[in-house]
Formats: C-alpha cells, structure tokens, sequence
C-alpha cells in the first residue's frame, strides 16, 4: 500500500511538472506574441487596431520569407563550390593530378605538330595494353583525320589542345570560347566523339580560362610530371626524368608529345619500367572524378 501511494504522490509531482512547463511555454508565447503585436491603445478603435496587426503581420512574413531565400541561397552556393570546386583563394586551378589510393598513372600526349611516330606509339601502346590520352591541336586534326580516327578506335582519350595552339589567357572570353570549339567541331563531325578534356598550350591559364572551359563542358587537365621530351635530350633522359621525377606517385599526370624526337623511342622501356614500380596507367578519363571534388593548393583533385 505504501508503494501504491508512493506511485501515485509520484504521478501526481510529474503532472505538476508537466503543467508547470506548459505554463511557462505559454507565456513565454505571450510575451513574444505582445512584444511583436503591442496592445490595443487606449482610445484606438477596432478596426484602426486589426489593419496594425495585419501590417505587422506582413512585415514579419516578408522578413521571414527573405531571411529563408538568403538562408537558401548561401546554402545552394556552398553546396555547389564542395560539389565541384576548383577555386583555391579566388583561383581557378586547373587538375595536375589526381589523389587516389591506387597505384594508378595516366599517360598523356600533346598532338600539336608532327606525325611520323604516331603509329608507332599507338603500336607500342597497344602491344603494352596501355591506354593514354591524345591532347590534339584543330591543325593536326585537319591534317591527320585518319591518325584520329585510329586514336579512337585504340580505346585512347581524345582531348581538346586548342584550334591554334595559342596562349589562352591573352585571348577574349569569346575568343578563348572560338578556339574550344572549334575543334571540338572537327573531332565530332569527324568521329562522333564529343571531347571533354582541355589542356592549354603551354600550359598557359587564368580563371577566365578555367571557366569558359567548364562553361563550354570542359575539364582543364595540366600534369605533373613533365617528360621534357620536347628538350630532345634523348632516350635516357625521357625515361630518367619520368622516373625519378620528384611528384611521380598515385594519380600522376605525364606530359609526352607525339611528335618529339626520341618519344616514340623510349616510350616502351617507360612504360615497363613504370609498370615494375607497380603502376597501372588509365587515360586521364579514367582517372579524374567528374564531380564531387575539390582542388587544392597543388592542383590536386581530390574526392569529397
């Protein structure tokens, strides 16, 4: 009986408790509400106390609409820049390479003059089962349709280099956007292909650059690791310079270009030897995310 009574003192105290809070929630609600909507003054009349309230009532639901639309509005462009940003300290940054806990490499080739070795590369890579991508000028499409349509039909990348291979940052936005599109133009009618990747000549950007790129569909790619194939040092150097290259590691980007003197030369060796060191190579279509990422200060592209 003792317990029962007990229990019941119990449940009493709680229901106390309960109105207690009710109580006080209510007239913290009527506090609020009479800060907001003052009391009828003595002399006003009915109707004269109703439109304030209404005019009050307007004037708070304006402000509460436009504090949502800000809250919104800053929410959408903070989830669109960790989408995909490629801004660090109001810079656009292109992708020099790639963070990715995989043993993974890409291989890329600058197409701009030349073409005595571009099949010989493309048989070397197919004997090495190595997939790359070719970075092409709108005068070297021009001049060697067929060399593309092989490049394709390979399995390779083909990537935007430009129409005129000029430098980029000293162009007007509608110039830089001519010289994109161009040969876009050109590979698609010649191939169906719709290219994506961009690197500019000389490895020359601004932000302007970075966005009419992005604007006309485009990831701009820089690298790396460069090769300095186009010095002509020679076989060895090639090979050297790519192997022992400070940044050489996961997500590596390498610079080549099909027309340099002893590139075709050395490029079966690279290859090996770059695949003894446990890398697998992937064109740079592969290897990069196409959304959800961020870059940092080093160009590197990295997931979200």
């Amino acid at each position: 009986m003792k317990e029962y009574i007990e229990k019941f003192q119990q449940k009493i105290n709680v229901n106390k408790n309960s109105r207690k809070k009710r109580t006080n929630a209510k007239n913290t609600e009527d506090s609020l509400f009479r800060k907001l909507f003052p009391q009828q003054e003595s002399g006003q009349s009915r109707d004269s106390y109703m439109r304030q309230n209404l005019m009050l009532s307007v004037k708070y639901g304006a402000l509460a609409l436009a504090t949502l639309a800000v809250l919104r509005g800053g929410y959408t462009v903070v989830s669109e820049n960790v989408a995909t940003s490629s801004s660090v300290n109001g810079r656009e940054l292109p992708i020099y390479c790639v963070e990715t806990d995989e043993k993974k490499i890409a291989l890329s080739f600058d197409a701009a003059w030349g073409n005595e070795d571009t099949a010989k590369i493309l048989e070397i890579l197919a004997k090495q089962d190595v997939k790359v991508t070719f970075f092409m000028t709108g005068g070297w499409v021009e001049s060697y349709p067929d060399d593309v349509k092989a490049i394709l039909a390979a399995g390779h990348d083909l990537g935007n280099h430009s129409e005129n291979h000029k430098n980029m940052s000293q162009l007007s936005d509608a110039e830089k956007k001519e010289e994109l599109m161009k040969v876009h133009e050109k590979v698609r009618e010649l191939t169906g292909y719709e290219m994506f990747l961009f690197r500019p000549p000389y490895g020359d950007y601004d932000n302007a650059v970075v966005n009419v790129a992005k604007d006309c569909g485009y990831y701009t790619i820089q690298w790396d690791v460069d090769s300095l194939d186009w010095k002509d040092y020679g076989v060895d150097s090639i090979i050297k310079t790519v192997t022992e290259h400070k940044h050489l590691g996961n997500g590596s980007i390498i610079l080549c270009h099909n027309g340099a003197k002893y590139t075709a030369q050395a490029l079966d060796m690279l290859i090996a030897k770059l695949k003894n060191e446990g890398y697998t190579f992937v064109p740079i279509s592969e290897l990069i995310y196409k959304d959800k990422y961020h870059i940092n200060h080093e160009g590197r592209q990295i997931k979200n």
